[in-house]
Parts: structure tokens; sequence; C-alpha cells
């Protein structure tokens, strides 16, 4: 276990300040959550204080057709307490559209929204008047955040703006917080400043090497030490992976250490109190430190090949108690769970997976301008951990049990928030909660940790899961349309192979018709469909996830087999793809329970590597 004590001297706490953060953050006993009312966002912004925000790419969602394609996003930032969506844009002939339909949905939706421009697209000479007028444009709208009485914006990066011009050109004094750095600008004119490195790193934008080590508390003395008093917007963010090989212009492979980031950030906001905080990002998949829901209507810039399969709902169920005791000024995280869970996450290879054969970036140059590109294994991968993380949230103590792969540890686990950790082992990852002897919460992870290198590419990005397990959240549409581009296996397909949560089976109907499944290819060795008229399914309860998407596809077109897969739906089913008729089979390793589902489905074009091979 990695103790909280422990933790909060990391963060540079006291023995003695470690100790008082350690009695009221967690508890031996039981804890009471109710009657707690969390100041309000009229109240918060008024004083300019204890404000919490999450950064929202506009630039990937250039597909949304309305304001209700915001809505989903809207209604769950703000269940989980976030005050309002920072809305990066740049300079994309969609952006005053989509701007004008995330305006209305958070209006709808009883959400705030500010600008927050990136200063890749917009020029800091030359660009002040444009970034003022767009913030006039919107600055009465219902939902356009006020601090102080003020209209507030932000940006990404934007070093030298003319603040006074761009104020001018707004017609209002603008409360700006935008990304400048220290001895970069003046803050002269500025309200505050956000702070965006809520990473580790090396001081230039790297992972930390030895004897290079800019810890994301040391850079928040640093950006206080500059302001002198004024706002600082302190970043929050879960992980950075990205993994962007040549077939982009812009590539760029690098990781920062993950870890238990997100939780021990979290336990420093608490004790430092930081007038403003944000999320870094809601949306921002091709970097990995995404919070929000991978459904979200988007578009995919390549970032599909690390993060389909890979949800981190899970980030933003951990932060919501935090973010409700952060608004209170309250360094009792217990006080805030309103619900127990757990939060478990870990990356799907071990680091040492050599995947330089198949992965995009080996042993293809790019255009390095940006200095952000290495070909092979990420920069930055010495300093992951082959961890599983598992963090509860619990009302009163008990007992968790933690199985990955073949390690299995048990924790006295206090009430409050706490978190642990356990070596990474291949195979399954089981998590059980047990109190006064009985199981209030456990399951099986729907991901294995596994030694197959996933569309043949290094994945860094983690996986995110909780007990209960939370609803499905797959990529879909738009979100999957390059996940092939680039790729040097052909075994990946454009499509979620995940699955659900294992369901109770679905009762056939009482008088089925008499469609019949589709007979297996002539070299396919799968036994008839069972069973009849099933169009749906997914992997039975108690079997792999990796049974999930070989489920999903074979089910569909009737061919459902007992054992591995449960039907979920009947009537008729689909024509299967006609495929290059090459049979399939089991990876090494893989029970046999595999072979007639590697058989029909790899017939049929669909041979997902995690579980099965061409023969």
């Amino acid at each position: 276990m990695l103790s909280i004590a422990g933790t909060l001297r990391q963060l540079g706490l006291s023995a003695l300040a470690a100790a008082a953060a350690l009695s009221s953050l967690s508890s031996a006993a039981a804890v009471s959550t109710s009657n707690i009312q969390v100041r309000s966002l009229e109240e918060r912004a008024a004083a300019g204080n204890r404000l919490v925000f999450c950064h929202f790419m506009i630039g990937i969602v250039g597909d949304r057709g309305s304001a209700s394609d915001y809505d989903g996003d809207m209604q769950r930032a703000k269940a989980a307490g976030i005050d309002a969506f920072a809305l990066n844009i740049g300079t994309d002939d969609y952006t005053v559209t989509q701007l004008n339909y995330a305006y209305q949905s958070a209006a709808n939706n009883g959400m705030k929204v500010f600008i927050s421009f990136d200063f890749n697209w917009y020029h800091p000479g030359s660009d002040a008047t444009k970034v003022g007028q767009l913030i006039a444009q919107y600055a009465n709208q219902p939902a356009q955040l006020q601090v102080n009485g003020r209209v507030f914006a932000s940006s990404f990066a934007g070093d030298g703006l003319d603040v006074n011009a761009m104020r001018s050109a707004a017609g209002t004094n603008v409360y700006f917080v935008p990304n400048f750095h220290p001895g970069q600008s003046s803050n002269a004119n500025i309200d505050g400043a956000l702070n965006w490195m809520g990473w580790d790193s090396n001081g230039n934008n790297k992972a930390p090497t030895p004897g290079a080590n800019v810890t994301v508390a040391q850079g928040d003395a640093s950006y206080q030490s500059w302001l002198g008093g004024k706002t600082y917007l302190a970043p929050v963010s879960p992980w950075f992976s990205t993994h962007y090989g040549p077939e982009v212009s812009y590539s760029k492979n690098f990781v920062f250490p993950g870890g238990a980031l997100l939780f021990n950030r979290w336990q420093q906001v608490l004790q430092q109190g930081f007038p403003m905080v944000e999320i870094i990002t809601w949306n921002d998949y091709g970097e990995s430190h995404y919070v929000g829901p991978l459904s979200s209507k988007h578009g995919d810039d390549g970032n599909s090949k690390w993060t389909n399969d890979m949800p981190h709902d899970g980030f933003l169920d951990l932060s919501t108690p935090f973010i409700a005791a952060y608004k209170n000024g309250d360094t009792n995280v217990a006080n805030y769970i309103q619900t127990e869970k757990v939060v478990y996450w870990y990356r799907r290879n071990l680091k040492t997976l050599n995947c330089d054969a198949t992965d995009t970036t080996a042993g293809r140059p790019a255009n390095n301008d940006s200095g952000n590109y290495f070909e092979g294994i990420p920069n930055g991968y010495q300093t992951m951990d082959d961890n599983v993380y598992v963090v509860t949230l619990l009302k009163s103590p008990a007992t968790l049990s933690v199985t990955s792969g073949g390690n299995s540890q048990s924790f006295n686990a206090p009430a409050g928030a706490n978190i642990f950790t356990v070596p990474a082992g291949l195979g399954k990852q089981s998590f059980v909660v047990n109190r006064n002897g009985q199981n209030i919460l456990s399951g099986t992870s729907l991901m294995d940790i596994t030694n197959v290198c996933a569309c043949g590419i290094y994945n860094f990005n983690p996986y995110v899961g909780t007990l209960p397990a939370g609803p499905s959240d797959p990529l879909s549409g738009d979100g999957l349309t390059s996940l092939v581009s680039g790729l040097r296996v052909t075994t990946c397909q454009p499509h979620p192979s995940l699955g659900t949560n294992p369901s109770s089976p679905v009762t056939p109907p009482a008088n089925p018709t008499s469609n019949s499944p589709p007979p297996a290819s002539r070299t396919s060795s799968a036994p008839p469909a069972d069973p009849t008229n099933c169009n749906g399914g997914t992997n039975a309860a108690g079997q792999s996830g990796n049974f999930a998407g070989l489920c999903s596809f074979s089910c569909s077109f009737g061919y459902c087999p007992v054992g591995p897969c449960t039907c979920t739906s009947f009537g008729p089913a689909g024509t299967p793809p006609s495929g290059d008729g090459r049979n399939g089979c089991p990876l090494a390793g893989e029970p046999d329970s595999y072979k007639g589902l590697c058989s029909y489905t790899c017939s049929h074009g669909y041979c997902p590597e995690g579980a099965c091979q061409y023969c």
C-alpha cells in the first residue's frame, strides 16, 4: 500500500502536517456523509475562489450538429462538480458554430463555460484584437462564466499577447487568466495565470531524468512566486501518453510518469487550497489525459489506436468527492463520499514488452521540428511503474483483496479515500472488498494484462475500471475512423472489442421464428450456433473480457456458442462479412474455448490479435 502519510510526505508536507492530513483524509471509524452542503458557484465565483474547471477540446468535435450533442458532457461534468468547461479553440472554420452549440447546451444544463484560446493557432503578436472580439461575441451569453462580476477567459500558451489591446477589443474588463509562463511574460496586466504542467518533468517538456526532476509542486511554487498574490489556476491531470507516428503531420511519442498522480494531486489540492483548479482534460484523447467518456461524440485524429477499449470514466468518479471537499475548503474528503466505490487502473502491457517489429513509430522517421517525436518505445517509458493502482472510497473500514495475474494481496482499507498498489501480473485483474465477512464489492476487469502488442503498438494509456462497474463506454462512429491508418498489422479492426460487464442471459422467445443462423465458413470448424435466433451477445459471466469482442462479432451473425458467450438479443441475424477464407486459431496459451470463436471470426475477416491468429 502507498500510505497516505507517505504520499503527503512525498508531496513536501512535514511529518506533523502529514499526520494531521492523514487523520482528516481517512479514519478507522465510520464516517458521516449526510447533510453536507457544497458552497454554490455564485458564492465562489463572486469571491474568485475554489473554482473547478475542466479543459474541453473544441478542435476534435467539429462533427457535432446541434447543442444537444454537448448535453451528455455538460450533465456528466456538472454531476461531478465541475463548474465550467474551458473551451479550447483554434481557428477552424467550424469553431464559431461549435461555440454556439456549447454555450447553448451549457445554458440548457445549468453549466458555465469560457473560451480558452489555443496559441498554437492564434498569434500573440497580431491576434489581440481578434481574441478580444471573440470574447465580446459571447460575453453576454447566459452560460458565460463571470468571476468577480467580470467575463472570464483563459488560454493555452500566448506569452506576449497585448492584454490591454485584447480588453479594448472585448469592450469589457476581462478577468484574464492565461497560460503565460514565469520569465516569459509580465504579470502586470493579467489577473492570474494557468499552469499547464500537471506532470513531473525534466523542466523541458519531457519525463524526468536523473538529476532533472521538476515536480508539479515545484511548478506550483514557481507560478505562485511569479504571480505575487494574483490568482493561480492550478493543474490537475491523471496521465500523459501520446503515440502519433509518421501517418500524421503532428508526430509525437512520449510519456510523463503517471501512476498514482491523480490521487496524489487531489490530496495536494486539498492541502494547498489553490483559488482555482483546472482538470487537464475532458477529451484530449490524443494525450491520454481524458476524464470524459470515450463515447462523447468526436472525430479521430489517430488516437483511437491507443484509446479504443480504454475508458477513463473512473478517473472522474475518483475526483468527484475531492472536488466537493475542495469547494468547501475541507481537507476531509471522507465527508463527501456519497457512494462506496473502487477505482482501479493499470496499463494493458508491461513496459518490458517489445513491440518494435510492429509498432507504428519503430524504425519510422517523421518530422521532428517539435522535438517530441521518438522512434519505438515512447520517450520517458522508464518512469512508468508496472503496477495496478486501486483507490477505495469507503464510508467504513473493510478489507481489499487484489489479484493481478499470479499476484494476490490483501489490505486493510480504512474509511475515506485510500490508495493501494499491487505489482502488475499477466492475466486477469480481480478485486474484492469485504466487510464483516460479506463481499460488498467484487468483480473482474474486462481488460486482461497481456504480452500481446494490441494493434501492434506500444500502448502506455491506462485502462480504468470501477466497482460497481460503470456503464459501457465505447468509441463509435467518427471516433474510430483513423484507427487502422499507419498500422503495420492487419488484424486490428476499427470497432470496440472490450464488450460490457456480464449481464444475465436473455430468455429466448417462446416461439422462435424459423430464421436460422448462417452456416459457418467452409474453412471454419465452428459448431452450429447455439442458442438459435441470436443476433447479439457478449462474453458470458465469469469469462475473460478477451471474449467480449469475439462474442459480440459472432453472436451478431447468429453464432453464439454457449460457454464463452451469452446471447443478449434475439431476432434475424445479420449476414457475416465474406472474409478471405483464412482459418483462425487461438494464440498460444489461450484455452480451447477460443477455438470455435477464432475459427469463425477469423474466417470472416475479424481476427483480433489479443486472442486469435491466422493458422
